[in-house]
């Protein structure tokens, strides 16, 4: 030991024992809350994924320390949207995607007359059975027959192509004092059972010297 002990090794000996005894009680050393001065840890100091979920206390996190876009849908769990977090005027139209608000998602009762807009509803989203009962481009069509003294005289109002008579009605055209009545009313009907007019029948009661007429009309319709 004498041989081997001089200056230099006692100094080397001393720092070893030094710096054990200092990273010894550096481990012993605790860093508190209280140790950390404000603002010493930052965003650069945490390493990815050093702050999870658990490590958060209740509302440590709120509004105002997210930055713009922080949270986007793929940060969103399912469900995690509800009615109740949600502002009002917050989904707009323009904020709703094509298709997203299915039948499914309406409640009863939700699209009432007044949320049409005129000409909302087509024939493209009518079902073929109810389109087929619907009457649509309806036309009135009338027919007079001449003015005389005819004792008996019958008119048709006939219905345009392609349309039938749904209703019709008879009319007579004459001075209070002459005795003419309507004698037969009558849809006119093809061959085929198909409507396609209005007649209309008149006779006088007793016979008249003076003039009438008699009015076929008929209310016409694509069915």
């Amino acid at each position: 030991m004498k041989r081997h002990l001089n200056p230099a090794t006692a100094i080397a000996c001393i720092a070893l024992f030094v710096a054990l005894g200092g990273a010894a009680y550096a481990a012993k050393t605790v860093v508190r809350t209280q140790n950390i001065a404000n603002r010493a840890v930052t965003a650069a100091k945490l390493r990815n994924g050093a702050v999870i979920a658990r490590t958060l206390r209740n509302q440590a996190v709120t509004t105002a320390k997210l930055r713009s876009g922080a949270v986007g849908t793929g940060q969103l769990a399912n469900g995690a949207v509800r009615s109740g977090q949600l502002g009002g005027q917050v989904v707009t139209e323009g904020k709703i995607k094509n298709g997203a608000v299915t039948n499914d998602k309406l409640g009863a009762e939700s699209v009432a007359t007044g949320k049409l807009s005129n000409e909302a509803v087509t024939a493209a989203k009518l079902s073929a059975d109810l389109y087929a009962q619907l009457v649509k481009n309806v036309t009135y069509v009338t027919e007079t027959s001449p003015n005389d003294s005819e004792e008996e005289k019958s008119v048709t109002a006939s219905c345009p192509a392609g349309k039938e008579a749904i209703g019709g009605g008879a009319r007579i055209n004459a001075p209070k004092s002459v005795a003419v009545a309507v004698s037969a009313t009558y849809p006119l009907v093809d061959s085929n059972n198909a409507r396609t007019g209005w007649i209309a029948t008149g006779r006088e009661a007793p016979t008249e010297a003076e003039p009438w007429q008699v009015v076929a009309y008929a209310i016409c319709a694509e069915l």
